[in-house]
């Protein structure tokens, strides 16, 4: 099976930089393959040959990487022949953990798991842990709102360090991450607003590909018209933009 994975945005050519790490993605289908989202919950779907934004029933802000998938046909049909591994991994999670592995870019030395998409079931999750075990000498991580699946593997003892997760505010589960003392990561509307909550805000992925303290994140992407989202977008001027014209 052949699996794509990309390179970064702005954002992430700032980590490779910082890191001295080639940085690679692999991502799905936003918002289908996303079961405990929330907040963010918004998909791309077919409609008369085409395909347009669908928010969900709580979305509170659009899905940046839904937003690209609507947009851009050749994002959204490789993130969808990706989502196949979640459907190996219901039949066998050593064997779809070695068609990752195999399909890992050679120079590889940090692989951010779902720029789009989430861990959709705990088998495909229990897939993505074997290959960081096997790999050590590559940094996974990835945000999350897949939380009973970090619980069950943090109670287990089978997190490798080279796994780094971050709880991502906004989804069904929120209580696990005050319960479990899980690191976190909020979306903020302003700076002032990360300020007010004492958490510095990650413009390059440093601080979630590194295990340490709960961050913020600037708000960006396309955002419904008239919506508060929007607003907030509008007076950032850009400035949670990652687009490789905004570095």
């Amino acid at each position: 099976m052949k699996l794509t994975f990309g390179r970064g945005n702005a954002k992430l050519d700032a980590l490779e930089r910082k890191m001295k790490r080639q940085v690679w993605t692999f991502s799905l289908l936003s918002g289908h393959t996303c079961p405990y989202a929330k907040d963010c919950k918004s998909s791309a779907v077919g409609a008369n040959g085409k395909l347009k934004i669908v928010d969900g029933p709580d979305t509170l802000f659009r899905c940046f990487s839904a937003s690209q998938e609507a947009l851009f046909r050749n994002v959204y049909n490789s993130r969808k022949a990706n989502g196949a591994i979640v459907g190996v991994a219901a039949k066998s999670v050593a064997e779809a953990a070695k068609i990752i592995q195999d399909n890992l870019p050679k120079k590889a030395g940090i692989i951010r798991i779902h720029v789009g998409g989430d861990f959709q079931t705990k088998a495909y999750f229990q897939a993505w842990l074997l290959v960081a075990h096997n790999r050590p000498d590559v940094i996974f991580y990835a945000y999350t709102k897949s939380l009973p699946f970090w619980v069950w593997a943090k109670a287990e003892g089978i997190i490798p360090e080279n796994f780094v997760l971050t709880a991502s505010y906004g989804g069904h589960r929120d209580e696990l991450i005050e319960k479990h003392n899980l690191r976190f990561s909020k979306v903020v509307y302003s700076v002032a607003e990360a300020s007010k909550l004492r958490l510095s805000i990650d413009h390059d992925d440093s601080h979630a590909a590194k295990s340490g303290k709960s961050f913020a994140l600037l708000l960006h992407g396309a955002q419904p018209a008239g919506s508060e989202a929007g607003k907030a977008v509008r007076k950032l001027n850009g400035k949670g933009s990652y687009g490789k014209g905004n570095k």
